[in-house]
Order: structure tokens, then sequence, then C-alpha cells
């Protein structure tokens, strides 16, 4: 005999079936399990774009003068002895290493001292001078020739190597004193408090405690200002005269003539060039990824 309590608890047990489930739509392959062809197929490609040039320069600096074979053998150095000695390569290396180090020492202390201020300050004009900051950039370097010629006339600069370091470092302090305000202000002001608390003057807890954390900022803008001021062709074209003054991007452009180019000295020249930079770079990628993405977000 059915009770009615057991005919009233039948419809709501139907009720309460669950319903069937739904399809459920499959999401996109994650990166996990996109099949790896379809990543090292395109970066495979893009690697063989980007180290052909390179193969190509080293060829033609290590075969023989009039080989035109596309393996480097028999392998010959004398297109880098050429270029060293009788072309004065020595000498180019030589000042482009003074030009560069001279610049990455001037441009990191200034941008330090100036990011400080915009970080750490408040003032009337900060606005404007940060905007002003960021205008200079887009003013290429060519517009400033005629101006800094002939303010370092008329210091007796021209044909000295501190006028090209000056000019370098004038022109890398706009986004270097940008990059490194960013990189302060990330750094806790608490710090710094803390230090003033505990006796010590403002340069003093900068140097103490701010400076150790700004490692890779200083790395990214010192790389940076060594990079540009060791390819940099145009200001050493303008303010030097004598052979003897002249950084390695003038000594690679008279080995080109209007009548001829000699390849394997060129590709030689080139290779030294690019050595140095190359070097600098493997060693500080670490610290240079890290500082270029810290100092390009305010914290």
């Amino acid at each position: 005999m059915i009770t009615k309590e057991a005919t009233a608890a039948a419809p709501a047990a139907e009720r309460a079936a669950p319903a069937p489930p739904r399809p459920v739509k499959k999401n996109r392959p994650a990166w996990d399990e996109i099949p790896r062809w379809q990543i090292y197929l395109p970066l495979g490609v893009y690697l063989v774009f980007t180290l052909i040039p390179f193969y190509w320069i080293l060829l033609f600096s290590l075969r023989p003068a009039g080989s035109t074979s596309l393996v480097p053998w028999p392998i010959t150095f004398e297109h880098f002895e050429k270029v060293w000695t009788e072309r004065s390569f020595g000498t180019y290396f030589g000042n482009s290493v003074l030009v560069g180090v001279a610049t990455l020492v001037m441009t990191t202390v200034v941008a330090l001292a100036g990011g400080y201020a915009l970080a750490r300050f408040d003032f009337k004009v900060k606005r404007v001078f940060m905007l002003a900051l960021l205008c200079s950039q887009f003013v290429p370097g060519a517009l400033l020739l005629v101006p800094l010629f002939e303010i370092f006339a008329e210091l007796k600069m021209i044909n000295s190597l501190g006028s090209v370091i000056i000019a370098e470092t004038v022109f890398q302090l706009p986004l270097s004193m940008i990059l490194i305000s960013n990189f302060i202000k990330n750094v806790p002001y608490s710090l710094e408090e803390a230090a003033w608390v505990d006796g010590c003057g403002r340069l003093r807890a900068f140097r103490i405690v701010v400076l150790p954390l700004l490692r890779p900022g200083i790395i990214a803008v010192g790389s940076f200002a060594f990079v540009h001021s060791w390819n940099h062709f145009l200001f050493a074209l303008m303010f030097l005269n004598n052979q003897g003054k002249q950084t390695i991007p003038v000594g690679l452009n008279t080995l080109m003539s209007a009548d001829s180019v000699d390849l394997g000295a060129l590709a030689a020249g080139g290779i030294i060039a690019a050595v140095p930079v190359v070097l600098v770079f493997a060693f500080i990628q670490k610290w240079l990824i890290t500082g270029f993405s810290a100092g390009a977000v305010k914290g």
C-alpha cells in the first residue's frame, strides 16, 4: 500500500534528479601541449636568417683573398693582421674602449643623481622636466652637431676624445635618468627612513641601502651607454680629425673607398668591432633583462 508521504516524495525525487551533463567544449591547447615542431620550426627559420650575415662576415674574414669558397678553408688571419697593424685598428680599438668606458661612468653617475632627485623629490617643474626628457628622445643626433661643434670649438676641444665623451654622455642622459628614476621608485622609501633613524645621512643611506639594490638598473644603463658610444659614428666623425684619435666606426669607414672595397679587411674589422660587445652582453644578460624590465614600469 502506497502512502501519501511516498506519493508526495516521488515528484520531489524526480525534480531533484541531476540534469544530463552538457557537452564540454575543448579548450585551446596549452603552451606545453603544442607540438614541438610548431615552436622550433619558426625559431629555426629566424635563427638561420639571423646567423647567415654573421657567417658571411666570418667567411670573408677567414678565407684567403681572392677565394670564392663557401667554407673558410684554409683558414688565414692575414686580414686581421692587416687591419690591426697597417690600418691602425689597434689605435682605433683603444680609443673606442676609452670613449665607451668614460661614457659609461659619466652617464651612470649623473643618471644616478638625477634619477634619485626625480624619484624622491617633488618640485614645481618636475612634470615639465620629465616631459622635456621624453621629448628629447625624438631629437636625432644630427641636429646636435652644429651647436655642439660650436661649443667645443670655443672650448678648444675639437679633435679631442673628451668632446666625443661629453657628446655621447649628453645624448644618453635623458633615457638613462628615466630608467634609473623608475628603478629607484621600486625601492621602498621605508628602507632609507630606517637608515636615517640609525644615524645615516641621505648620501650614506643611498650608498649603503639603495645603491646595492640598483645593481640590475645600473648594469642596464651602463651597458646601453657603452654599446651606443662604441657603435656611434657621427660624433667621432665630426669632432675628430686626427687619425690617431678616431674610433672603430670611423676606422671601418676608412676601409671603403669610391673605387674599391677590401671585403676581407672590412669583414675582419667588423669582427673586431663586434666581439667586445658580444662578450659584454654574454656576461651581463641576466642583470640586463632584470634592469630593463624593472626600470620600465613605475613601482
